[in-house]
């Protein structure tokens, strides 16, 4: 496939401490993983810049109602919907996804404000009577939440608005001032977020964006002395760094994953179908860029030779290339580097023993879909975290033990999804599963903005993130009781 030339404007966003726009003379650059085009740039801040984020934080006490946060978090729900295609081409051209996954992104990020302004007006304190044994005593125990000093957020490339608003939003949900630092890859979306939240009505002490390379900023983001929390979502070393680090301050890691899509041999053609759906959307949507993507998809030995032929018909009828072409299904992973190392794992994996039976050609950072079956299960296609949109199928025994046992063989213990129709299988496979997330009949990745989420072993340090559960790790629960007689 051709690259068309695309002319870009290129876009200059100043750092946005506290609302003010703030500017450095070294600079980062901002690329279209399609044709590697400059498309912007950014500050390379370094650590005082974090600092002093932080400082005016930890020096701002929110006073907002409860009407005037939900005021806030809904209309910058509104924004996002009505400048979709501006906020998707902003996506699209930092990430180099496809505008039907940059609109969905947009789509999500409106579910997180939506539903963390419907929450942010739910109190959930809690009534304890103290009459209750023989010691007791005519009082009542209350329980309220207070806001933090100051919350870290640190955002991955994979999701530039929609993991932004999952830190950015709950923290405005709950009287919270919150310092981001976006990924050096895309940085732009957060900084064009800010300033909705600005337009809204936001006090701009309660939200800093702040743009570098992680050698010069980063652990300014983890170990400033106004941090109460740290919450991450990226890498598993990079989480482990945090963790090493950031010492006795609370951590919401959210790291890797290498979740499974489980066939199981009870299913009909039918069925098969609809598993074979799911395998391709779950390993392809979002350029395969995601940590709950169906990275292992794991096929009872008795039904592969049927299942695997619809798998390969699915994945052939993807449309890749241009992400700005609305007839595109699938554009670009993060750029030719690591596009290259997934496409050689393939090949690795073929060297192994696997059949490579659909790969039409890498261009640049354009990996195609790829279909790959018989992989070994101890590979490092499917034993490492391969963040692209590879499909590749193991062939597991017809045995539900062996297959729960291989499927957690890897270090990671994020989401699965798990496809038949026997009801005690159904829950075989939810209680033997050692993984956060376990969904029946959907892909690993499935939720809601608001329903918890989060892993665990190398996947994450067991918090959930989701609006409510963030709104929970964002509070310290004070108690204070009164006599009641």
């Amino acid at each position: 496939m051709t690259k068309p030339e695309v002319s870009i404007a290129v876009r200059h966003e100043p750092m946005r401490i506290a609302g003010q726009l703030i500017d450095t003379d070294d600079r980062i650059e901002v690329r279209y993983p399609w044709n590697n085009t400059v498309v912007g740039t950014v500050p390379a801040g370094r650590a005082e810049h974090a600092r002093e984020a932080f400082a005016i934080a930890a020096a701002y006490q929110p006073k907002l109602t409860r009407y005037e946060r939900q005021k806030i978090l809904l209309t910058a729900a509104e924004t996002l919907a009505s400048r979709k295609e501006e906020i998707s081409d902003v996506i699209t051209l930092e990430l180099g996804i496809s505008k039907t996954d940059s609109l969905y992104e947009v789509g999500r990020a409106f579910d997180v404000f939506t539903l963390a302004g419907q929450m942010c007006i739910h109190d959930d304190g809690e009534i304890f009577s103290c009459d209750l044994t023989p010691h007791g005593k005519a009082r009542k125990i209350f329980t309220t939440r207070e806001p933090l000093t100051a919350i870290s957020a640190i955002t991955p490339f994979n999701h530039p608005l929609n993991m932004v608003a999952h830190k950015v939003a709950p923290a405005i949900a709950t009287n919270n001032c919150v310092v981001v630092k976006p990924t050096e890859l895309t940085p732009i979306t957060a900084l064009l977020l800010a300033d909705i939240l600005y337009e809204a009505g936001l006090p701009p002490e309660m939200l800093s964006v702040v743009t570098g390379w992680p050698a010069d900023i980063g652990m300014e983001m983890i170990t400033n002395p106004y941090i109460d929390l740290v919450t991450f979502t990226g890498s598993v070393p990079v989480g482990k760094l945090i963790a090493a680090n950031a010492h006795y301050k609370r951590q919401v890691l959210e790291l890797g994953g290498n979740d499974p899509l489980i066939i199981l041999n009870d299913l009909s053609d039918d069925d098969l179908a609809r598993a074979a759906d799911l395998a391709v959307a779950g390993a392809t949507k979002n350029s395969g860029q995601r940590c709950t993507a169906v990275k292992r998809i794991l096929c009872q030995e008795s039904v592969a030779d049927r299942f695997v032929p619809m798998v390969l018909e699915r994945a052939k009828r993807l449309r890749f290339g241009d992400p700005m072409d609305r007839s595109t299904d699938l554009g670009t992973v993060i750029h030719e580097k690591a596009a290259a190392l997934f496409e050689e794992r393939v090949l690795s994996a073929a060297g192994e023993g696997a059949d490579i039976l659909y790969h039409p050609g890498r261009s640049g950072a354009l990996l195609p879909p790829i279909v790959v079956d018989r992989v070994p299960h101890h590979s490092d296609l499917v034993l490492e975290e391969t963040f692209g949109p590879i499909i590749p199928i193991v062939r597991v025994p017809d045995d539900d033990e062996a297959t729960i046992a291989l499927s957690n063989s890897t270090a990671f213990g994020l989401s699965s999804g798990v496809c038949t129709n026997d009801y005690r299988r159904m829950q075989k496979y939810i209680a033997g599963l050692k993984v956060g997330t376990v969904n029946v009949w959907e892909v690993p990745g499935y939720r809601i903005e608001m329903s918890p989420f989060g892993g665990i072993k190398d996947s994450g340090n067991g918090y959930k993130e989701g609006v409510i559960e963030a709104m929970k790790s964002f509070t310290n629960v004070k108690t204070f009781s009164l006599p009641w007689p």
